[in-house]
């Protein structure tokens, strides 16, 4: 595994950061594919899957982080929708390099820097972000990302410049773009993804829309 500030930057690097949810972690795993072939590098795959560890870990054995980033085999994988620690520990063994979360659980984050691992609970107000601070956050996730605007990030960074935030829920191709120009260290994204995909049966419209996130992500860090 590889060493937390590295994992932190390869996130940071990816820009992107694909949340994923399906009926079974065969058809999660699927979508993850392709989610990484259309050029989205950070793959979260959420607890809400049944048997999700089982997508984790068949991932973490496919594909990663320490592989050149050209590489296709190259993708960081993680694991979201973390409620405790329990959790956060058994998707580490099961190969999760980073944990999300949807909510701040101390317990949760005091888990995931025992074992180096980055972790990104869910916040919404100043007094959250403060508190994940404290416990060590290094990035964290604001959710849900649609109950704002982008300037909610110049509003947080008045107080707290250090804060690293990463909005989710509601990004999309139309407003990531200002998303990441505001100041987000990245962006996650969910059924904007998929959705086109799983009512056709067609997946290869992951990659095509995968592709397209990646294009405006670059664009928007060209300015």
């Amino acid at each position: 595994m590889m060493k937390k500030p590295d994992i932190l930057r390869k996130v940071a690097d990816a820009g992107v950061v694909a949340v994923l949810r399906a009926d079974s972690p065969e058809d999660v795993a699927r979508i993850a594919r392709h989610a990484v072939k259309g050029g989205i590098k950070a793959i979260e795959i959420t607890m809400t899957v049944p048997f999700a560890l089982r997508a984790v870990e068949q991932l973490a054995g496919e594909f990663s982080s320490s592989a050149s980033p050209d590489d296709e085999n190259y993708a960081i994988i993680g694991v979201g929708t973390v409620l405790d620690p329990e959790t956060a520990r058994a998707a580490i063994m099961a190969g999760a390099e980073f944990v999300v979360a949807p909510s701040l659980n101390p317990d949760t984050v005091k888990l995931c820097n025992r074992y180096c691992v980055p972790v990104m609970p869910g916040a919404m107000t100043i007094r959250e972000i403060q508190s994940a601070l404290e416990l060590g956050v290094d990035i964290v996730k604001l959710f849900p990302g649609n109950a704002f605007s982008p300037g909610i990030i110049s509003a947080i960074k008045g107080p707290l410049p250090q804060a690293n935030i990463m909005p989710t829920g509601g990004v999309s191709l139309a407003n990531l773009k200002e998303w990441i120009q505001a100041g987000a260290v990245a962006v996650g994204i969910g059924s904007d993804l998929t959705k086109e995909a799983v009512k056709t049966g067609d997946y290869t419209l992951i990659e095509r829309q995968a592709a397209a996130y990646m294009e405006a992500y670059r664009n928007a860090v060209r300015r």
